[in-house]
């Protein structure tokens, strides 16, 4: 009963791809692979202290890594890619000399790019950050999902599901809550379903924020 799977997982080979792209020998894999968290980490870490939006989000969608003998090409595909550019001209130098610091990579060049997405608020790693932020402010935890769901609205989406976990509304017992909005099929393969876990730290403790955004078929 209810085995659930990872939504892009399930997909990949046919309507997703890998966020990732590059080739090494088994027995580097895990170096390879905390590398790109590493890459992942330094990236979000630097946009959250000098980008952050009045709203509590952060605006990036995805990060795609592709890996060569001699470079390290990252794509930040972000939905308010003004933030970075407006704010310092040196955004993305700045940025990249602090990956490159923090990741010792002798022979090898590391280049990033910002690429916009047209309709921020119908990718769910988006949406998440926007709800977390309202929850962290104290706003009940309904309203927050119901704006969430109206913002996705005008991002032009056929269905979306929210979850929350945890102590909602700062509860003694933890339960699950869930929302869903036109349709969602799960199982259709072909169905292109963008899908996002966040985890987000309020004074009660961690609530989860699952969102599966329903864009095409």
């Amino acid at each position: 009963m209810g085995q659930k799977i990872n939504p892009l997982g399930f997909r990949l080979g046919t309507t997703q791809s890998h966020h990732s792209l590059w080739f090494t020998q088994p027995k580097n894999y895990s170096e390879g692979l905390r590398e790109d968290q590493k890459i992942q980490d330094c990236i979000k870490n630097y946009v959250q202290k000098n980008m952050k939006l009045s709203s509590g989000v952060e605006g990036i969608a995805r990060i795609e890594i592709q890996k060569r003998i001699d470079l390290i090409q990252v794509i930040i595909y972000m939905g308010f890619p003004k933030l970075l550019i407006e704010g310092k001209s040196r955004g993305i130098e700045e940025l990249q000399i602090n990956v490159q610091k923090r990741f010792n990579a002798i022979n090898r060049k590391l280049n990033i790019a910002i690429t916009r997405i047209a309709n921020p608020y119908g990718h769910p790693s988006i949406l998440a950050e926007f709800i977390a932020g309202q929850l962290k402010n104290r706003v009940s935890f309904r309203k927050a999902i119901k704006k969430a769901i109206e913002l996705t609205e005008q991002a032009d989406t056929k269905g979306i599901q929210v979850q929350i976990a945890g102590r909602i509304d700062g509860k003694e017992i933890a339960r699950v809550e869930w929302i869903r909005e036109g349709r969602v099929p799960l199982q259709t393969i072909q169905a292109q379903i963008n899908y996002c876990s966040y985890t987000v730290r309020t004074i009660y403790g961690a609530l989860g924020i699952k969102i599966w955004i329903f864009t095409d078929e």
